[in-house]
């Protein structure tokens, strides 16, 4: 799958390969105009993704090839055994999670999963999670505290669903008892939005003493497409609403939304999911050692008034 502003790129590098082919099967020495094209792929390559608009990335943290939430998982942990259901309706699978060891430290990992393919995306319902989705959450997390293990989000999804038998169910309310409950917990909690951070549905996992973004993400109350339909009635602005929205990495960090940005191998995380595997990792590790030195009582005071202090409000 390639993006608009990727085929630029795609063209210059079917070239380069094209020329070494040419140079290995007629034994013409071609050394010289390969390091320049490679050159010249790598300047394009920068430029094209330091400069991406508010819409391009966005289109970046949905690519059909990045990595999601059990793939960062089986990647940097050991042993992972995932936990299933809310031990009231079912097991919710757009909703995963688990216990994983990394370095010798078990953690309790939770995150939203999307599917490859047609029918992995209606198993996990594309991500978008129901109640049961968000009290299996909550449950895997009041476990995680009673036995001492911090606890690691992973937030991908384009929101909470939205169908009438989730309102039913009551879905509003079982992210709000998540966001209460997030803000109470003991142990260490760190949330790291790896692809879309939407709504409602990101903010249930996503109440952490550390919330990172990982860099080509996007996090709003609203997608750009939804923003649009409400305010144009149509998709068509979707990229003029995502330059209102101002949703990116940059955008949160600027306004104080998040701690940190996570820096992507050039080209974004599925080009090179094992080395943004290994970033992520470092970045949890970090993360944990800077957490422990602080008494649970004051992270939660902490955090409690990091979330109270985001926004502008007057008296």
């Amino acid at each position: 799958m390639l993006l608009e502003f990727e085929k630029p790129i795609a063209d210059l590098e079917l070239k380069l390969q094209e020329m070494k082919e040419l140079a290995k099967g007629k034994k013409i020495d071609l050394a010289t105009d390969i390091q320049s094209l490679e050159e010249k792929i790598q300047t394009l390559k920068k430029e094209t993704f330091q400069n991406l608009t508010r819409w391009q990335r966005v289109q970046l943290s949905r690519h059909a090839e990045r990595p999601y939430a059990l793939d960062y998982i089986y990647e940097i942990t050991n042993d992972f055994v995932e936990l299933h259901g809310d031990r009231t309706v079912k097991d919710d699978k757009a909703m995963i999670g688990g216990l994983g060891d990394i370095e010798g430290r078990t953690i309790m990992f939770i995150g939203q999963q999307k599917g490859r393919n047609t029918k992995q995306r209606q198993e996990r319902n594309f991500g978008m999670a129901n109640p049961e989705g968000y009290r299996k959450a909550l449950r895997l997390m009041k476990m995680a505290e009673k036995f001492g293990k911090p606890i690691v989000t992973l937030i991908d999804t384009p929101g909470a669903f939205p169908g009438i038998e989730a309102e039913e169910r009551g879905q509003g309310e079982a992210i709000a008892r998540n966001l209460k409950e997030m803000f109470m917990l003991k142990v260490p909690v760190i949330c790291i939005i790896i692809g879309e951070g939407a709504s409602g549905g990101a903010l249930g996992i996503a109440i952490g003493d550390k919330v990172y973004m990982l860099e080509n993400t996007w996090y709003s109350v609203i997608s750009p497409e939804s923003c649009s339909s409400i305010l144009w009635r149509s998709w068509d602005y979707k990229e003029q609403a995502a330059e209102a929205l101002k949703l990116t990495a940059i955008d949160m960090k600027n306004n104080g939304l998040v701690d940190g940005i996570i820096e992507e191998p050039l080209g974004g995380a599925h080009k090179d999911m094992k080395a943004m595997a290994k970033i992520l990792k470092q970045t949890i590790l970090d993360s944990l050692k800077e957490l422990d030195r602080i008494k649970p009582e004051k992270r939660i005071e902490q955090r409690i008034d990091k979330f109270c202090s985001m926004g502008v409000f007057e008296v």
